[in-house]
């Protein structure tokens, strides 16, 4: 285990050389990370290449008590790398937020390293016998976000380590200090070569995605990127997940009541400060409990402590960017011209250093207001009033986006059959955004496509081969 400031010189380039990263709440310096190019990935990916088939070789058991050295490695430097993750992406320690995001990489690699991955026998009737097995990739490139950057790596990389490739990761350019610090801790347990991050600009990102010996991509961000990430990996034929932007709806039926549900609802749609591709960014509420909801949300809301990630008392934090900031400040200012009612927040204080944005809640907002239609991805939740079950699933349904979505109600059957009529690829009932690494997850629509976690997550970065005799 490194102190943090050991820890974060040992990322750090060569004087004069690297680029300047600063904390999105206090602009204040955080570290420089490496300006890597090209070059970078071209040696990146001749590592990979050679260190893969050995590391292929090794076997299933053998690459699991690898993942969960690593998992102990990242356990011994938790404190550090949550110190670091607040700092450059700006969440608090505190809540479900930068500690939490460490324990879940704990969490995965362990998950991932004991799941079972046994050869499928698909047929066996005294005269065929056919056998379904799952082999290596080869490289795997993993192109991550800004939003939960040590988080959503660990989603990519560990799996496809368990299945013997080897890994090229692309972090974002606005977070890379915290991706080039997990992935230096993971590799004190992995072979050499075997885990690579270049910490470059798009143009490394759009080659590593065309890149001739990468197998497959994975991607998390917005739709439009994953287009291009598909159109670039055309000529090669690669292997692609995408989990592509959301814009996720809730349901809260008649016999919800609404102060039992105000704080699970707050956290699936403010998690994160609202920067989670599958956190709630729409509620439907029924008119018979709509102005009880609000109500509700209103006093937890109000609540919940926003400030410097540092401070332990906080529990949400500043947008990690000014072009985030400026999306959601805009979207905001959009449905007050339009008459939306703002029960919290929308005043945002511009003369306080960091990219804050208040915890904003509108009310008495049409279901085609921007804010509405438009991914937020940050603190604002618009509340939109519905009469009749057929109406509220029309409105959830109406995007071309289709991550996740929720139903509340005490009713769980019912829940469930509104469950069904959603056109998401996870539905939770009364809670939200909740992942589990034993149980698959991905988009449907422009959501992107494939799945992470569980076997099915593993079986999506091998090769399944069929032995038949």
């Amino acid at each position: 285990m490194e102190t943090y400031d050991a820890l974060l010189a040992s990322i750090a380039p060569a004087a004069g050389t690297g680029r300047t990263i600063f904390d999105p709440a206090t602009g204040e310096a955080v570290g420089d990370a490496p300006i890597h190019d090209l070059d970078h990935l071209e040696n990146a990916v001749a590592a990979a290449v050679a260190a893969q088939p050995a590391w292929a070789a090794l076997g299933h058991e053998a690459r699991s008590a690898a993942l969960l050295k690593a998992a102990n490695a990242v356990e011994r430097s938790a404190e550090e790398l949550a110190q670091l993750l607040s700092r450059e992406q700006g969440k608090p320690l505190n809540g479900p937020n930068a500690r939490f995001e460490v324990g879940a990489c704990v969490a995965w690699l362990r998950a991932t390293a004991g799941l079972p991955l046994e050869p499928e026998t698909l047929v066996d009737d005294g005269e065929t016998r056919a056998e379904l097995h799952y082999r290596p990739i080869g490289v795997v490139g993993a192109i991550g976000p800004w939003n939960w950057p040590m988080m959503i790596t660990v989603w990519q990389l560990a799996p496809a380590l368990r299945m013997g490739n080897a890994v090229v990761v692309k972090p974002s350019e606005y977070t890379p200090l915290s991706v080039l610090a997990l992935v230096k801790v993971i590799n004190e347990e992995l072979p050499e070569g075997l885990l690579a991050v270049v910490s470059g600009d798009r143009n490394v990102g759009a080659r590593l995605a065309e890149h001739p010996a990468v197998g497959k991509v994975m991607f998390t961000g917005s739709t439009t990127t994953g287009k291009a990430i598909i159109r670039s990996s055309a000529d090669t034929v690669k292997r692609l997940t995408l989990e592509l932007g959301g814009n996720d709806a809730g349901i809260v039926l008649p016999d919800a009541d609404p102060q039992a549900i105000a704080q699970d609802i707050f956290w699936g749609a403010f998690i994160n400060t609202g920067q989670t591709c599958a956190a709630l960014k729409r509620l439907y509420v029924h008119e018979d409990i709509y102005d009880a909801v609000c109500d509700e949300l209103t006093n937890v809301a109000k609540a919940m402590p926003m400030g410097n990630g540092l401070d332990e008392n906080n529990v949400l934090g500043p947008l990690q960017n000014q072009a985030q900031y400026d999306v959601v400040a805009n979207l905001v200012e959009a449905a007050k011209a339009s008459g939306a009612r703002i029960l919290l927040g929308g005043n945002p204080d511009t003369d306080q250093p960091g990219y804050f944005y208040p915890t904003t809640l509108v009310a008495d907002i049409d279901n085609g207001n921007p804010l509405v239609a438009e991914e937020q991805f940050g603190p604002a939740l618009p509340i939109i009033r519905y009469s009749t079950i057929d109406e509220a699933v029309e409105k959830a349904n109406g995007l071309d986006v289709g991550l996740g979505a929720s139903v509340w109600s005490p009713d769980l059957q019912a829940a469930r059959d509104v469950a069904a009529r959603l056109q998401a690829g996870t539905v939770w009932i009364n809670r939200h955004g909740a992942v589990d690494p034993r149980i698959p997850f991905g988009g449907a629509k422009q959501s992107g496509y494939g799945v992470e976690f569980g076997v099915e997550g593993l079986k999506a970065l091998g090769v399944p081969q069929v032995i038949n005799g």
